[in-house]
């Protein structure tokens, strides 16, 4: 298939590539404490990987609206409109054909690339025409930015993401994430149901396995047998984040390693996810098949389903306002 790879390097000699294919983040190649490089970021070989396997989302924008939508329906501004269901009975990261599966448009520019789409008045169901602009760059500071800004010709909602799973120790090392110490600046989580779709409530993580304002190994407690974890196989809920504007969310060292990863946002949510569905049917670019654990996803966003619950943060945009959301994945080491 048709896609354009761009690699973004710094004088650091981090490498990131990017494909015009989903706006997907194909490779992120940071050093060890001995300066040793190697991949951290879960995916394929090339394009067509991707579109062969598009459910785990690998490095990919998410759109229109990233995690789940409750049984693919929402109301705006008293017209209801339906999305396609393609995660039970649910909506989930877009629908069938979301913006993982686009060719974007792309140039590269100094330390980066940017990349623009155009999403049509109803496509995937979704109201108004969409112009999006997604700006990475790699600066010498070890860090991967993301820029999105979007505006619409009539109202919509827009709940847009990057899906990249991280393994510190380095994609193919056959090592699971489950020692990576986890710390989420929050106080509270969503609690969802069987379909992960949040009830409305936030609730508290002190005294419960979804607590990690201190870190904590992945999997430490990722077997409890509390009601949330049960539900989700594991860690897959939206921690509510204290504090506005750009800050930091959340860090991660790998012990062995030594590479950290810390998470900055503007957004008020940040969907952790263990890779609990990773089921070992396919190999990804280090030669190993994909399995649970294998990696874990940190999705900065507005909360899941929040067009059907008016107390969540609003992902309404009206025509005339313009979508702005950043995040930066920034690389480091520990002795």
């Amino acid at each position: 298939m048709s896609s354009d790879q761009f690699e973004l390097t710094n004088a650091n000699g981090l490498r990131v590539r990017v494909l015009s294919y989903g706006g997907i983040v194909q490779s992120i190649e940071v050093p060890d404490r001995d300066g040793v490089l190697a991949n951290v970021a879960l995916g394929f070989a090339d394009a067509q990987g991707y579109a062969d396997h598009p459910g785990p989302y690998f490095g990919a924008i998410i759109g229109r609206y990233g995690n789940r939508i409750a049984k693919g329906r929402f109301t705006l501004d008293g017209a209801s409109y339906s999305v396609p269901l393609n995660n039970g009975p649910n909506s989930l990261h877009g629908g069938l054909s979301g913006f993982d599966r686009k060719i974007w448009d792309a140039r590269a520019v100094d330390g980066g690339v940017v990349l623009t789409l155009v999403s049509p008045d109803g496509d995937e169901g979704f109201p108004g025409e969409l112009s999006v602009t997604v700006t990475y760059t790699l600066t010498d500071d070890d860090e991967l930015r993301i820029d999105y800004e979007a505006v619409t010709d009539a109202p919509t909602v827009v709940n847009l993401t990057n899906h990249s799973y991280f393994n510190l120790t380095g994609v193919g090392s056959g090592s699971d994430v489950y020692g990576h110490l986890m710390q989420i600046h929050a106080d509270g989580f969503l609690e969802v149901d069987a379909g992960l779709i949040p009830s409305g409530e936030i609730l508290p993580v002190e005294g419960t396995a979804l607590d990690f304002r201190s870190p904590v190994a992945i999997g430490a407690r990722i077997r409890s047998d509390e009601a949330q974890l049960l539900l989700g196989g594991g860690y897959d809920h939206n921690w509510v984040l204290g504090g506005e504007g750009l800050r930091e969310v959340a860090r991660v060292v790998e012990p062995v390693s030594g590479r950290t990863l810390t998470v900055l946002t503007t957004e008020p949510g940040m969907q952790f996810y263990s890779g609990n569905f990773l089921d070992g049917t396919f190999a990804g670019s280090g030669g190993l098949a994909y399995r649970q654990g294998d990696g874990f996803a940190l999705e900065t966003q507005h909360f899941p389903d929040a067009p059907n619950h008016p107390s969540f943060p609003s992902t309404v945009l009206r025509p005339g306002e313009t979508y702005r959301s950043t995040t930066i994945y920034r690389f480091g080491v520990e002795a």
